[in-house]
């Protein structure tokens, strides 16, 4: 099992990781930082490009663009949620795998197979479902998994700038890069850029649950999280194992007073009414 790191600086190319999940200016969403293609040149180290913005139409040139100068890099693999990206790649002579990664929906091993046939070798499994249902998929796919353990988690995104609206329209001068959402004693953090997005009010906590899931790769995500904070946790992770998970659980906790286990233990709260 190895570990990748969602970063949010430059700095951060230099953590003892296995690896970097990368968003790209002007083409991904829900990153804590967006790199420029040129930032990858001196990473010797596996990159996994996150393309997961919803394309527009005027969007295709820059995506067909970056997805070919893609080739001059060594990454391992594209992540992406829209599918025009696994179309394009059938036309274009990629030398990289690609990752499905729709958030919400992955979430069962059918569609995972389904992807996996159309040559689509990697996967990104939703924080929507059960420790069980991820044993489950691990079980029942050939295609590499990786898994978020520990973060902020993207809950909701619109395509309309919803915080930027809202301060025009009341006329308010707000320069803030976060702003937060509060509900029933919660706070949400909100991000407007391309787009507006909700994450949860918890830090996600899956370090027992890395000793309990086989996946091929674990995220960590660094949004948010102080610098020297976030040291801490990937250390703790790269440690942990079973002699010292009971140790290691209590130093992560001492770290943060949020954490919780998301849907690990617990089928989603979210009901059709």
């Amino acid at each position: 099992m190895k570990t990748l790191i969602m970063p949010s600086s430059l700095n951060q190319l230099k953590l003892n990781c296995d690896g970097f999940v990368i968003g790209i200016k002007n083409l991904s969403i829900n990153m804590p930082y967006y790199f420029d293609l040129e930032d990858l040149r001196n990473i010797n180290k596996e990159i996994f490009v996150c393309l997961n913005k919803n394309m527009h139409n005027q969007d295709i040139a820059l995506l067909k663009n970056t997805l070919i100068k893609l080739n001059e890099y060594n990454i391992k693999a594209v992540i992406f949620y829209d599918l025009a990206i696994p179309n394009l790649a059938n036309k274009l002579n990629l030398n990289y795998d690609l990752v499905w990664s729709q958030e919400h929906m992955t979430t069962n091993y059918h569609t995972i197979n389904f992807w996996y046939e159309k040559n689509v070798k990697y996967t990104w499994i939703s924080n929507d479902i059960t420790l069980r249902e991820m044993k489950e998929i691990k079980d029942n796919t050939k295609a590499k998994l990786m898994v978020t353990l520990f973060g902020y988690l993207p809950m909701f995104t619109s395509k309309r700038h919803l915080i930027k609206n809202y301060l025009k329209f009341f006329n308010l001068d707000d320069k803030s890069k976060i702003n937060y959402m509060q509900k029933e004693g919660k706070d949400y953090p909100l991000v407007d850029d391309n787009g507006t997005i909700v994450y949860t009010d918890f830090i996600l906590n899956g370090l027992k649950e890395k000793l309990l899931l086989n996946y091929d790769y674990i995220i960590l995500n660094s949004f948010l999280i102080d610098d020297d904070k976030f040291i801490k946790v990937l250390d703790i992770f790269n440690k942990v194992n079973n002699d010292n998970i009971d140790r290691q659980e209590k130093q992560l906790n001492q770290l943060f007073n949020n954490l919780k286990k998301g849907f690990f233990y617990n089928e989603t709260v979210y009901k059709v009414k």
